[in-house]
């Protein structure tokens, strides 16, 4: 099968699985302007599954970082009125989105962490509200990678640019099932497969869960009462299924926000905005990250942390086993999506309201009364490995073996 015969499946696969495009559905895509032929086919495919119009918000990675260089933190925290309206005009209008990462991993690492750090916070503050709304599945919404030649570097920097681009591509189709000789039906039994283990989760109501690895982490993970874990494909509020993240191995929940104990230490890089965070740890006390430190990106890391009360929290909890498709792999691929789902993972900031019984129709106020977290950013970082043990204790006090060595034992 050739490049394009894949890149045709691929996209097929993303707007039948991923989005379940429909007839009058409106599409906007992101992606970075180096994959626009790849864009071009993801678009003519929505139309093909009778999409009434498609929209493309275009990247470019090396302007964003020339703009960070040169712009001033007062220009770069002025977010337009036009650009918000726009993304809650197609809100309204029940747009589906998609985002196609594939940024270099150290694209901005020479830019002043404090002009990031504020850019951040204030699109982050101007798209609250849309934020939000995405967070609360009202639209569908889907995020998968396309290779890009500077990522590609990273990942297999003894390769040949060529050589690098290609073998990151024949990776991205094969953690998403594309060589199967059906993925479509690979992904309704892997779906079924996450369903199973977030029933068992949710039929159990763990009053905690207790994580130790041989890398130190002891922590403690409380949990709010009527959480819910989710895996694979979700429901937006118009009852259409969807799968927001292609590649994904994980089941997800919230923990209750003050109910977090102990130390947890990072056993895969963190790629945060341009910017590699590694070889760190959190400790916890009630809910709170009351010490850190960080080998590598400890600015970073520090920025993120104080962006405000809810950044020093957890907002997600979520089980990967260490025996799945990316991890075997044994690929470092330096992007959250790809990485996240080949390990347990947290994720510090704001809570999915949808991990939480009626949480979708609580006020902000609700929400934080029930230990949902809230805050401007969701940073998810890993923690999982094959040394990973995970016990699950009742609220009458029983302790379930959940994980062993890396994999579920449920």
């Amino acid at each position: 099968m050739s490049f394009l015969d894949n890149l045709n499946k691929y996209a097929n696969l993303i707007i039948k699985k991923g989005l379940n495009i429909k007839s009058n559905d409106i599409l906007i895509i992101r992606g970075e302007v180096e994959n626009y032929k790849f864009i071009n086919i993801v678009a003519e495919t929505a139309y093909k599954f009778g999409a009434k119009d498609v929209k493309v918000n275009y990247r470019n990675q090396e302007l964003s970082k020339i703009r960070y260089d040169n712009a001033t933190i007062e220009t770069l925290t002025d977010i337009p009125k036009h650009f918000v309206d726009e993304q809650n005009y197609y809100m309204d209008k029940k747009a589906k989105i998609l985002s196609i990462v594939g940024d270099d991993p150290n694209i901005l690492s020479s830019v002043n962490p404090d002009k990031i750090n504020a850019s951040v916070i204030a699109s982050s503050k101007a798209l609250k509200d849309v934020n939000a709304k995405l967070m609360n599945n009202e639209v569908s919404w889907c995020v998968v990678g396309a290779a890009t030649k500077s990522w590609a570097k990273v990942v297999f920097p003894n390769l040949d640019e060529e050589e690098a681009l290609k073998k990151l591509w024949d990776m991205i189709f094969y953690t998403v099932r594309l060589s199967d000789d059906n993925p479509s039906k690979s992904w309704d039994i892997h779906v079924e497969s996450l369903k199973n283990w977030s029933n068992f989760l949710n039929k159990q109501q763990f009053k905690s869960f207790h994580y130790s690895s041989t890398n130190g982490t002891n922590l403690t993970v409380g949990m709010p009462e009527n959480y819910i874990f989710a895996g694979a494909s979700e429901y937006n509020r118009y009852n259409e299924e969807f799968i927001a993240n292609m590649p994904t191995e994980e089941v997800f929940s919230m923990p209750h926000r003050n109910k977090v104990n102990g130390i947890v230490y990072n056993t895969k890089p963190l790629n945060y905005n341009g910017n590699i965070i590694d070889n760190f740890y959190l400790k916890f006390q009630d809910g709170v990250v009351i010490d850190f430190n960080a080998k590598k990106g400890y600015e970073t890391l520090k920025n993120l942390l104080n962006t405000d009360d809810g950044s020093k929290r957890l907002g997600e909890i979520a089980l990967v086993p260490y025996k799945s498709p990316i991890s075997d792999t044994n690929i470092l691929f330096f992007n959250t999506l790809y990485d996240e789902n080949a390990s347990c993972h947290f994720a510090l900031g704001k809570a999915y309201p949808t991990c939480i019984v009626g949480g979708e129709s609580m006020s902000e106020k609700e929400l934080l009364e029930n230990g949902a977290n809230d805050s401007l950013v969701h940073v998810d970082f890993m923690v999982g490995d094959e040394t990973t043990n995970i016990i699950g204790v009742t609220k009458d006090n029983r302790e379930i073996e959940i994980f062993k060595n890396g994999n579920f034992s449920i």
